[in-house]
């Protein structure tokens, strides 16, 4: 069977930290391993415990970083919580070599800088139903300080705003019940044509 259209045009999935990126992330790579590829992003912070360098993220030096910047490496890049972290053109193109479709999580910043490339992808925001829904996650999590969680959603409110705008992204999913927005999700990466959420008006 040939690949659908949109199948092999890149998919940026945005959404505040929370939403679920990574769990519906997981789940494709888990059913599909041999079809699909993450963009494995650099970045300066540390590596948090069980991270390996090139499969989670390429860790790299400040300096190094920089250098990769000045060079023109980099699809999108930004500094968040003083590191920073960007997505180079060849993590891109070495999953595409593979004949996989290659999937990106990245920040509002991020699709800003995006859409001033040729990468033409097709844009995905994962939405929450609901500022106190996301707030719950963030403080389940464990591993959030209250200033940390107050932080994340002053920027998840950010992130909502810019996803109101017009043309900024193709196609939404609310990420209220995990196995719906999966199978939604699933559906979209495969390329195939779905109705997708309207995106939420989010007051608490």
């Amino acid at each position: 069977m040939s690949p659908r259209p949109d199948f092999l045009r890149p998919l940026v999935l945005s959404g505040p930290s929370g939403v679920g990126k990574s769990t519906l992330l997981q789940k494709l790579f888990a059913e599909f391993p041999d079809s699909f590829g993450f963009s494995v992003s650099h970045t300066t912070r540390n590596p948090r415990p069980g991270e390996i360098d090139g499969k989670h993220y390429h860790f790299v030096t400040t300096q190094r970083f920089k250098g990769l910047i000045k060079d023109g490496a980099f699809i999108e890049h930004a500094e968040f919580s003083g590191n920073y972290y960007g997505t180079s053109f060849e993590t891109v193109r070495s999953v595409q070599r593979m004949g996989r479709r290659c999937l990106l999580d990245i920040e509002a910043q991020g699709v800003r800088q995006i859409k001033q490339t040729d990468l033409n992808p097709v844009y995905l925001f994962i939405s929450p139903p609901s500022m106190a829904a996301l707030r719950d996650r963030l403080q389940q999590r464990g591993t959030e300080t209250e200033a940390s969680v107050q932080k994340r959603l002053a920027t998840a409110l950010k992130e909502v705003e810019f996803a109101k705008e017009p043309k900024v992204h193709d196609l939404v999913i609310i990420n209220d019940d995990l196995d719906r927005a999966y199978e939604l999700f699933k559906k979209v990466a495969q390329g195939e044509e779905v109705v997708c959420d309207i995106l939420p008006s989010l007051e608490d």
